[in-house]
């Protein structure tokens, strides 16, 4: 706010007319509900090491046997902390609530996987791993909202089933 009211203090003395919008602050009650909802979230870092953590939507179960994951597929990142993990967590929470997502019908639901040896995971889970144009468009928006400047990468469920380590198929 201090930088606007210096542009406007040195506009006015060069003589022009400038005139600044300042964007109002979220009411008060507004910002204790925002704070209140993030911490009450169960954080995925809480959990003990070899356990995952999902959210899918109603009716849909988070495995590749569920009628309408069967031929999805999952992004997937990798987290670099505990901290990082929990937020990636919420942040992809807020979005799949708050329908970020172009796609948002596409989209299953999101598994963390806590593990004690190797780093956490994130995944976000898809219907039709097949639609590259579909697939491309929501990794590019998760990449966004997770804040991540590391690949993040998409294999078919299909393909995780025959082999442990499959190839990813898309990346962004």
């Amino acid at each position: 706010m201090a930088a606007v009211a210096n542009e406007a203090a040195a506009a006015s003395i060069e003589g022009s007319a400038t005139e600044t919008i300042e964007k109002p602050l979220p009411h008060k009650l507004e910002r204790k509900w925002t704070f209140c909802l993030y911490e009450q979230i169960f954080k995925p870092s809480k959990l003990p090491g070899n356990a995952d953590f999902h959210l899918f939507r109603a009716g849909i179960e988070p495995k590749w046997e569920d009628p309408v994951c069967a031929t999805g597929g999952k992004w997937s990142v990798t987290s670099s902390g505990k901290a990082n993990l929990d937020t990636m967590w919420l942040e992809t929470l807020m979005a799949l609530i708050g329908e970020q997502f172009d796609e948002a019908d596409e989209i299953c639901g999101v598994v963390a996987s806590v593990r004690r040896q190797r780093q956490d995971k994130l995944a976000l889970w898809t219907k039709t791993a097949a639609n590259e144009a579909v697939q491309m468009s929501i990794g590019r928006k998760w990449k966004e909202v997770i804040d991540v400047t590391n690949k993040i990468t998409y294999s078919f469920h299909d393909d995780s089933k025959r082999e442990r380590n499959a190839k990813s198929r898309y990346t962004v």
